[in-house]
């Protein structure tokens, strides 16, 4: 059974001609011949069938865009975090304070934090006449792979069940190699401290992923996202026993729930 997305140009469509012709139904008891014509008629002339329709895209992570413009030149550059983009911004802020050190309100040595230096030098946007900049996230697309023939994801109520029977796996002892773990749908992801690299890691494993997840051939789509920022969305399909991470392997053998 398949149900039309609202939210979709597509969807919508479907379910307006559906309520056309319940409308007449309602109306005469059946569904005239004459006037189901006109309905249907007219319906269709609301697509457009002489273009070829628009690639599928899916977003592989995002960027930060940092645009400068003045008198000479007009820049664009791409950045991995804001804070490292205005940190450049702010570099060049400084090697040109000169040009903003004699006017009313900006003291004669650019301030030590980025933002601030940032802001006094171009000063209110609406009086910027010969410099400025644009700072903004920008997702990174690519065109999307055909979905493998009749997948279908779970539908929400399914979603709702198996999200419903999560279980969260702690780490059995602050002297064991195990790691806290969340299991949803036989997807595992590990969030855990990471002394060797210094940072939170965030470890999602694939191998147990139920059946009614998987694609025809076998891959997994996921979206994972960090704040408000997507970071990875895609039909991603399961890591490869060989290039896993040895040291991952090792702490999941080490995770007494898990079944080899």
């Amino acid at each position: 059974m398949i149900t039309p997305d609202p939210a979709t140009p597509e969807g919508a469509a479907v379910i307006d001609l559906h309520d056309k012709m319940q409308g007449l139904e309602d109306l005469t008891g059946e569904w005239p011949g004459a006037d189901t014509v006109d309905i249907i008629g007219r319906w269709f002339e609301g697509f457009d069938f002489t273009r070829p329709p628009a690639p599928a895209c899916w977003v592989t992570g995002s960027a930060w865009v940092l645009r400068c413009q003045d008198r000479h030149e007009d820049t664009v550059t791409l950045w991995a975090d804001e804070a490292t983009a205005l940190a450049s911004l702010a570099r060049d802020v400084r090697s040109n304070w000169d040009n903003v050190s004699d006017a009313d309100g900006i003291p004669d040595f650019p301030p030590a934090d980025d933002r601030t230096a940032v802001d006094l030098y171009y000063g209110p946007r609406d009086s910027r006449e010969e410099e400025d900049y644009w700072l903004y996230a920008q997702d990174i697309t690519t065109l999307a792979p055909p979905a493998p023939h009749a997948y279908r994801f779970p539908a929400a109520e399914v979603c709702a069940w198996i999200n419903s029977a999560a279980r969260f796996h702690p780490a059995s002892c602050p002297d064991s190699a195990s790691l806290p773990c969340i299991e949803v749908g036989g997807v595992l992801v590990f969030a855990y401290l990471d002394p060797d690299a210094k940072a939170v890691q965030i470890s999602v494993d694939l191998d147990t992923t139920a059946g009614q997840l998987r694609r025809s051939d076998a891959t997994v789509p996921l979206l994972i996202q960090i704040g408000n920022s997507t970071v990875f969305s895609a039909p991603a399909g399961p890591v490869p026993a060989s290039t896993q991470p040895r040291r991952l392997r090792r702490w999941l053998r080490h995770i007494p729930w898990m079944r080899w």
